[in-house]
């Protein structure tokens, strides 16, 4: 086996680990090469990254308030 081939199912794994820590250089070394031949790795990866930043504005959304002695009522 080559030192830097690595499945696709390794390869998601990386993807997901990514977003906890930074990955070894021959982890981002393997990682680069698969998603320059792999077709659809790049495709989760986009995913991935979709996801983390649709979770990032959902954490910073402020909403609309409320006023006092409307809590019951849904804003308009």
């Amino acid at each position: 086996m080559m030192p830097f081939h690595r499945t696709c199912k390794e390869v998601s794994a990386l993807v997901i680990a990514r977003e906890d820590h930074v990955l070894p250089w021959r982890d981002r070394l393997a990682l680069r090469l698969h998603m320059a031949i792999c077709a659809a790795c790049p495709t989760f990866e986009r995913q991935v990254l979709t996801m983390r930043n649709a979770m990032r504005q959902w954490r910073n959304y402020e909403g609309v308030e409320t006023p006092p002695g409307n809590a019951d009522k849904p804003p308009n």
